[in-house]
């Protein structure tokens, strides 16, 4: 083989490795992004970025047959002024706010469609669209936790309840995250 045929052919296998490359770093990066924090943790978990991604696509598959819509207007104005009145209790009963913020949420994340098998796979489910909040919804749980023994701090239940209404807030987008906004 002459060689300008050689070298034309290493180029054009040089050129399609780098695109390959370039096509493979994009398509990581925007799982990255759209994922948060949840990549990580998830690569953490399961030791490398490959398994990590192969999770997280099959999470999105999973989610894809299950029926998960957005709330009517109604449904969605219902919930905000239940979390309005949630937010009013914490003033006299913060425990029984945070407990009924949890409460709250739950039954949300259940309208919406999200199937009740289990806390892990609702955390499964959930990081597909709300990746960026779920790290709020897993401090707030915590603080939960530690409320219904009478351990929590009135400023972790208050952080607690910040966290609960950023996923909140997240919840009633449409189905479109809202990202990690902290009212």
């Amino acid at each position: 083989m002459p060689t300008g045929i050689v070298l034309v052919v290493v180029a054009v296998v040089v050129v399609g490795v780098a695109a390959g490359l370039a096509v493979d770093r994009r398509r990581r990066a925007r799982l990255r992004d759209h994922a948060g924090p949840e990549y990580a943790r998830v690569v953490a978990a399961t030791g490398s970025e490959r398994a990590a991604e192969r999770e997280l696509h099959a999470r999105a598959r999973r989610l894809d047959r299950l029926d998960i819509k957005p709330l009517p207007g109604e449904a969605r104005e219902r919930y905000t002024r239940r979390w309005m009145r949630v937010q009013e209790e914490f003033v006299d009963a913060p425990e029984a706010a945070v407990q009924h913020a949890d409460e709250l949420v739950t039954e949300l994340v259940s309208d919406l469609g999200y199937p009740d098998e289990g806390f892990e796979q609702r955390m499964r489910d959930l990081s597909v669209r709300h990746g960026r909040t779920l790290e709020h919804y897993r401090s707030a749980l915590e603080v939960h936790a530690l409320s219904t023994s009478r351990a929590a701090t009135t400023e972790q239940m208050r952080g607690a309840m910040m966290d609960y209404r950023t996923l909140l807030d997240d919840l009633l987008a449409d189905g479109e995250p809202t990202g990690t906004r902290r009212s």
